[in-house]
């Protein structure tokens, strides 16, 4: 797997090249240990962490996946993931607000620290999964909201990608249609 931090598109079809697709698990990853760990059992809240977390990372192979043949399906698909995403997002800011635990600033040290570290070619993802899994509910937390708002900067990006190139390109039944154009014109 690639280390570069900045594919926002995969050029070899391998999803998991993706930096929107690697972020996804890192917060998968942790949501799944935040929700297991923090939350007590039963909470209806565990299984909706985690599934929204599990929708915005399987939403946006999907999304990769049907752009093959359907850029108004990736492009669809992506956005449901920056969707899912949002909503988790709004469960940490919540566990935070209603436990009168602060929330990072994003120009505070904690912040700070994590973009610099999610630049750093050198870190191996598995870092910021282990990092969080050694601390407090409340720094897990906040690691989680600094990952998503990374994520959603990361999707929107992506999705004027998609757009520019649909624009572009069109759509498949557009470009087939061209070739099939291009190739009748040739043998005439």
């Amino acid at each position: 797997m690639s280390n570069d931090r900045d594919f926002l598109t995969s050029p070899n079809g391998d999803v998991k090249t993706l930096l929107t697709f690697r972020k996804a698990q890192i917060i998968y990853d942790l949501t799944f240990h935040f929700a297991h760990t923090f939350l007590n059992r039963g909470d209806r809240t565990i299984d909706q962490m985690i599934q929204a977390a599990r929708s915005g990372k399987q939403n946006i192979a999907e999304g990769s996946a049907a752009g093959v043949t359907s850029m108004e399906t990736a492009i669809k698909l992506t956005n449901v993931a920056k969707a899912s995403f949002l909503e988790l997002l709004l469960d940490y800011e919540d566990f935070l607000r209603v436990r009168n635990f602060r929330q990072w600033e994003k120009d505070s040290a904690e912040v700070a620290f994590l973009r610099k570290k999610s630049v750093d070619n050198s870190v191996p993802d598995q870092w910021f999964v282990e990092l969080g899994k050694s601390r407090p509910a409340e720094t897990v937390a906040n690691m989680v909201i600094c990952f998503l708002h990374q994520e959603d900067y990361l999707l929107q990006a992506q999705l004027n990608a998609l757009e520019k190139k649909f624009l572009a390109l069109g759509g498949f039944k557009e470009q087939m249609f061209s070739a099939r154009l291009k190739e009748r014109n040739k043998n005439n």
